[in-house]
């Protein structure tokens, strides 16, 4: 494999392309917007200044990595003769759909195709695609570039052969993948998605605070991160589409979404990418923090 193209090219589709590039592949992200492109590029070319920051690596792996990638807003000219398209759109099961039909007519028969889906059924998007064993899932984590973990998620009809060239392909990445099985939530947001809902009722119920919440959890049970401020970071009308699929699937009533969540996703409070979640993420916000640094 060497030409890859990524549909989407926001927060996992910039880092899913950064990373192939950096890693020497051709990778032709796509995008019908010229805006998200320009700022995906800049993404990218933000966090490899901040790598050669750190020393991790050079100007000349800056500049390597940047030329690899080439931007498309046509599915059909950015699919052209590429080997693995990874789709990394908004995580709508319709959209998804629309994508792969257009991938189906798009693509040789050959080309393996894969979604970073995060939640939806590979067996269902395969369903709209001819020759439905080259489906495949990558669930890659964000930040991308830094993460180890890809879970590769084998449809219904998935072939051992595109698992195992898909399987080594993300070991080539740095990556260290895991073989799953096509359930709502995989394993990653089936174990993570409870716990931060479960954390929301925790507020919700006035237990305790956010930050209370946050800070049992991160010196309590040696988490990186608050689940609260992860779900800010992942994106709350993320975590409620993934929560509404595990819920769909299963008909448990142990994933269905907290009503705060609910609530917040519609007043447009999403996390880090609007600016407020369960914390303050405003560029005013980021002035006082700056202000209290030198005063």
């Amino acid at each position: 494999m060497k030409t890859i193209a990524v549909i989407g090219a926001g927060t996992m589709g910039n880092g899913i392309a950064h990373a192939f590039a950096q890693s020497g592949f051709t990778v032709k992200l796509i995008d019908i917007s010229e805006k998200s492109l320009d700022k995906g590029m800049q993404t990218i070319a933000n966090n490899l200044d901040r790598m050669v920051a750190k020393g991790t690596i050079t100007q000349q792996d800056v500049i390597r990595t940047i030329t690899n990638i080439i931007t498309y807003t046509d599915i059909n000219d950015g699919v052209v003769g590429v080997d693995l398209v990874i789709e990394a759109a908004t995580e709508n099961v319709d959209l998804k759909l629309n994508i792969f039909k257009q991938l189906n007519e798009a693509c040789s028969h050959n080309t393996i195709l894969a979604t970073n889906t995060s939640s939806i059924s590979i067996t269902q998007i395969a369903t709209v695609v001819a020759h439905p064993e080259r489906v495949i899932g990558m669930h890659f984590m964000n930040p991308v570039p830094v993460m180890k973990l890809v879970e590769i998620i084998r449809g219904y009809n998935t072939s051992d052969e595109v698992t195992k060239t898909i399987m080594d392909l993300s070991e080539k990445l740095g990556k260290n993948p895991v073989e799953v099985n096509d359930y709502p939530g995989f394993v990653a947001n089936r174990i993570l998605m409870p716990m931060i809902n479960e954390a929301i009722e925790t507020v919700y119920n006035k237990v305790a605070g956010v930050y209370e919440i946050d800070t049992v959890m991160k010196l309590g049970m040696g988490h990186p991160m608050g689940p609260l401020q992860l779900a800010d970071f992942i994106g709350l009308d993320v975590c409620l589409a993934i929560l509404n699929v595990m819920y769909d699937g299963f008909k448990n009533p142990k994933y269905a979404p907290c009503p705060l969540l609910v609530n917040m996703v519609r007043a447009g409070k999403l996390g880090v990418k609007s600016g407020e979640g369960f914390y303050d993420y405003s560029e005013s916000k980021k002035a006082d923090k700056i202000s209290k640094q030198f005063n």
